[in-house]
C-alpha cells in the first residue's frame, strides 16, 4: 500500500498519506482498492485513537477518473453502480469508525477529492489560493456520486447547499471556512498534520458525523418544513429557465437533494449512486467531458503550439486603438503584469481607454477581490499615448482599430519604423484575411491574427489566425501571450471570417431566413434559446449591429472569394433594409429588430420586438415544425463548423469544439458543434441533413467529411 502510506504513531493516530502513481491522486480502480484496504485495516486496529487523511501531492485529491467514466457505454449502468459502491462503501465505513477522522487539505480538493473530505469528522485547510474546494461535477454533466450531494445537503441544508451543487462553485480557503465546508485554516502546509493530531487529542469522542447523531436535524429543515416544500416546488421552474431542459445533471442533482431531505441518509446515498450511473452514459455528459475536460486541457497545455520555439513571456505590449476592444485588451494585459503602451489618435482618447481599466479594478477593490496596492500597480502599467514612437521597445504590438482593411493596413505601415527586430504584430480582426493584411508589413512572417472576443475582459477565448507566411516563432509568441493573460487560444488558418465569425454569422443568417419566410420573430429567437444558444439569432444580430453585417457583406464583395465563401445573403439583405429604410442599425445605435426602452431609473428596460417587424415580415399562414426550426439553427452552425475543418481553416476538432463553446456560445450540452455529431450519430446526422436540405435548401447539404468519417467507421476526434 505504498501509494497510501499508512503510519501509526505512539498515541494511536494513523496518518494515511495518499501518493498515487501519476501527478495527482485520482478515484480509479487502484484508489478504490487502497481505500478499502486502509479502512479494513483501520477497523481491525485495537488501540486506534484517530485518523488523518493527508496528501503527498501538491493537490489533496483531484477527483474521479474521467477516462474511466467516459469509457462506460450505454447499457452498462448496472455494472457502474457496483463500481461506484466500491468507493462509496469504504467512505461510509470510514465515517463510522469509533474515532475522529480528519482531512488535512494541503491543496485543491475538488469533486471526488472533496467528497472524501466530507466523509471526515473535521476538515483543516491550508490558507493558499491553490487550495480550492468544491463539487464541480455538474459542469461536466455529472453529479457528485461518492456521497457529495447527500453530505452537502445534510451539512449545510437544502437552501444553502443546493447552489454549490447546481453551480459547481469552487471556494478558496477563507470562503470555505466562512460557509462551513471546512472547520479550520492554517497558514502553512507544515502545520496541517500537527494541527490535525492536536484536534484529535482534544476531541477524542468526536467520531460521530452530525447526520449519524440521534435526533440530528438538517439545517433549515427537511421535507416537513413548509419553507423547504416551497423551495422544492419553485426549484424546477428556476432550473428550467437556466438549462431549458437540455442538461440532465442539474435536474438529477435536484432529485437527489430532494431525497436527502426526505428519506434516511443511507437510502439517499443509494439514490445518488443511481443518479451518477444514469448521467455517466448520457450523450450530454459524454459531450461535455470530451470537450470541456479532455480537449480543453490539451489546448491549454499547448497541443496547437509549435514545438520548436522556446516559451516566451511578453514584457511590453503596444495596443493601437483605445476603443472597446483596445481598452479591454489593455486591461487583461496589465492585470497579468504586462506593461502596456495604449496608443490612440489623441491623448484624450487614450486616457479614456485607460479609465476603463480604472473602473474595472475599482470594482474589484470594492468587492474585496483586489487590494488598493494591486489596483495602483495594474494602472501604473498602462501608459496612454498619441505617439507611435512610444511603441519602441515593445515585444508585441496588437492593432485594435475598426474592422476596415484600408485602416488596418495603414496602421501596419505607420508602425513599421518603430518595430524592433522580430517584433510580432497581431491584428485583432474578426473577419479580415491575415495574409492580405500582412502585405502591408515589412515582415509578413511576424504578422498574425489575435482575435479577442467582446468584452475581452470577460470572454475566455482568443482565436489566433495564421497567415500564409506567419512563422512558427510568431505563432508561438501569440499563443504564449494568450496563455499569459489567462485566455484559451485556438489556432486556425487564414480565410475570410476565419472560424468563429464564419459560424456565428451562419447562426444570424439562418434566423433572418426564417424571418423572411414569415415566421414570427418572437418564435425565431425562442427557438434559438430552446436549443441552448445564449440569445436568439435576431437578438444576436442586433447586438453585433446591423451595420457590421452590412460591412462584412461589403468586404465579401470587395475581396471576392478568399478561402471559402460563407453565405450571409439573407442577414445582409435584411440589414440593408433595416438601415436604409428605417435607420435601425442595432442595439447600440438606438434599436434594430428590437426596441430597447429605458426604465424610470435610466437602466435598460425590457426589450421587445420592434412592432414594424411583424408588419414587414410575419405571415399568418406560414408554419414550420418547431423541431425543424431548432434543427435549422443548430445544424446550420454544425455544418459550417465541419466545412471549416474540411477546408483546413480549423486545424483540429478540439479547436472547433472549444472555439464554438467559448467564442460563439454553442450550447454546452453539445460539447461543441463538431462533437455534437459524434453522439447524435453520423448516420442519423446524414439522414437529418438530407431531410433539411430537401425542405430548406442546399446550405444543409451533408459535408463530404462526414460521409468519409462514416464510411471509415470513425468519429470526429
Amino acid at each position: 500500500m505504498s501509494e497510501f502510506d499508512y503510519v501509526k504513531d505512539e498515541s494511536g493516530i494513523v496518518t494515511i498519506t495518499m501518493d498515487m502513481a501519476g501527478p495527482v491522486n485520482t478515484m480509479n480502480a487502484t484508489c478504490r482498492q487502497l481505500m478499502n484496504d486502509c479502512v479494513t485495516r483501520l477497523e481491525q486496529e485495537t488501540d486506534l485513537s484517530g485518523v488523518i487523511l493527508a496528501s503527498a501531492k501538491s493537490t489533496f485529491f483531484a477527483g474521479g477518473d474521467l477516462k474511466e467514466l467516459y469509457s462506460v457505454p450505454k447499457g452498462e449502468e448496472a455494472a457502474l453502480l457496483e463500481i461506484i459502491e466500491l468507493l462509496k462503501g469504504p467512505l461510509r465505513r470510514l465515517e463510522k469508525l469509533p474515532v475522529p477522522v480528519v482531512a488535512a487539505i494541503n491543496g485543491a480538493a475538488l469533486g471526488g477529492g472533496f467528497e472524501i473530505c466530507l466523509a471526515c469528522n473535521h476538515r483543516i485547510i491550508v490558507n493558499k489560493s491553490s487550495a480550492i474546494v468544491g463539487l464541480p461535477e455538474v459542469t461536466l454533466g455529472l453529479l457528485p456520486g461518492a456521497g457529495g450531494v447527500v453530505r452537502m445537503i445534510n451539512l449545510l441544508g437544502l437552501e444553502q447547499g443546493l447552489p454549490y451543487l447546481l453551480e459547481g462553485k469552487k471556494l478558496k480557503p477563507a470562503q470555505a471556512l466562512d460557509v462551513g465546508l471546512v472547520d479550520e485554516m492554517v497558514e502553512s502546509v507544515d502545520e496541517l498534520v500537527s494541527r490535525a493530531k492536536a484536534w484529535i487529542k482534544a476531541n477524542p469522542d468526536a467520531s460521530l458525523q452530525p447526520w449519524d447523531t440521534k435526533g440530528y436535524k438538517i439545517p433549515g429543515g427537511n421535507i416537513h418544513n413548509p419553507r423547504i416544500v416551497q423551495t422544492l416546488q419553485a426549484a424546477p421552474v428556476m432550473l428550467y429557465t437556466k438549462t431549458r431542459g437540455l442538461l440532465p445533471a442539474p435536474e438529477r442533482i435536484l432529485s437527489v437533494a430532494t431525497d436527502a431531505v426526505t428519506v434516511d441518509f443511507d437510502t439517499a446515498l443509494k439514490s445518488e449512486t443511481r443518479g451518477l450511473a444514469y448521467l455517466v452514459t448520457t450523450p450530454q455528459a459524454k459531450n461535455i467531458i470530451n470537450s470541456m475536460f479532455f480537449q480543453l486541457n490539451r489546448i491549454n497545455a499547448g497541443v496547437s503550439r509549435p514545438k520548436g520555439p522556446e516559451k516566451q513571456v511578453v514584457k511590453r505590449v503596444g495596443i493601437i486603438g483605445a476603443g472597446a476592444m483596445g481598452q479591454a485588451i489593455a486591461y487583461v494585459s496589465a492585470k497579468a503584469g504586462v506593461e502596456v503602451i495604449l496608443k490612440s489618435s489623441s491623448l484624450a482618447s487614450a486616457e479614456k481607454g485607460k479609465a476603463y481599466s480604472e473602473k474595472l479594478v475599482s470594482k474589484l477593490v470594492e468587492k474585496g477581490r483586489m487590494g488598493e496596492d494591486k489596483k495602483q500597480a495594474v494602472l501604473a502599467l498602462i501608459k496612454p499615448t498619441d505617439s507611435y514612437s512610444e511603441l519602441s521597445g515593445c515585444d508585441l504590438i496588437i492593432e485594435a482599430v475598426p474592422e476596415n482593411m484600408t485602416l488596418k493596413s495603414t496602421v501596419l505601415k505607420d508602425i513599421e519604423p518603430f518595430l524592433g527586430e522580430g517584433v510580432v504584430v497581431g491584428s485583432n480582426t474578426s473577419t479580415l484575411p491575415i495574409s492580405q493584411l500582412a502585405e502591408s508589413s515589412g515582415s509578413a512572417a511576424n504578422v498574425i491574427g489575435i482575435h479577442f472576443f467582446s468584452p475581452a475582459d470577460k470572454m475566455p477565448l482568443v482565436e489566433i489566425i495564421c497567415g500564409e507566411k506567419t512563422s512558427d516563432e510568431t505563432l508561438a509568441k501569440a499563443f504564449d501571450y494568450a496563455r499569459q493573460v489567462g485566455k484559451t487560444p485556438i489556432v486556425v488558418n487564414d480565410s475570410l471570417g476565419f472560424y468563429t465569425s464564419r459560424v456565428f454569422l451562419s447562426f444570424l443568417d439562418e434566423g433572418v431566413r426564417m424571418l423572411e419566410e414569415g415566421i414570427s420573430p418572437v418564435v425565431i429567437d425562442r427557438m434559438g434559446q430552446q436549443i441552448g444558444m445564449p440569445v436568439g439569432p435576431l437578438a444576436a444580430q442586433d447586438e453585433v449591429s446591423q451595420s457590421l453585417i452590412r460591412t462584412v457583406r461589403e468586404t465579401h464583395s470587395e475581396m471576392g472569394v478568399y478561402g471559402s465563401k460563407y453565405d450571409i445573403d439573407a442577414a445582409a439583405r435584411v440589414a440593408e433594409t433595416m438601415i436604409n429604410s428605417y435607420q435601425r442599425a442595432g442595439r447600440h445605435q438606438g434599436g434594430g429588430f428590437y426596441e430597447y426602452p429605458e426604465s424610470d431609473d435610466k437602466k435598460p428596460g425590457d426589450k421587445h420586438i420592434w412592432p414594424k417587424l411583424f408588419e414587414l415580415y410575419q405571415k399568418a399562414d406560414v408554419t414550420i415544425p418547431e423541431q425543424d426550426m431548432k434543427d435549422r439553427i443548430l445544424f446550420r452552425q454544425v455544418i459550417e463548423s465541419i466545412k471549416s475543418l474540411q477546408e483546413g481553416v480549423l486545424r483540429s476538432v478540439a479547436d472547433g469544439n472549444i472555439g464554438s463553446i467559448f467564442g460563439i456560445g454553442a450550447p454546452v450540452w453539445t460539447g461543441g458543434f463538431i462533437q455534437f455529431v459524434n453522439t447524435y450519430g453520423l448516420q442519423q446526422f446524414v439522414d437529418r441533413c438530407e431531410q433539411l436540405s430537401a425542405a430548406y435548401g442546399d446550405r444543409f447539404n451533408v459535408p463530404e467529411l462526414v460521409k468519409q468519417k462514416l464510411a471509415a467507421g470513425e468519429l470526429f476526434e
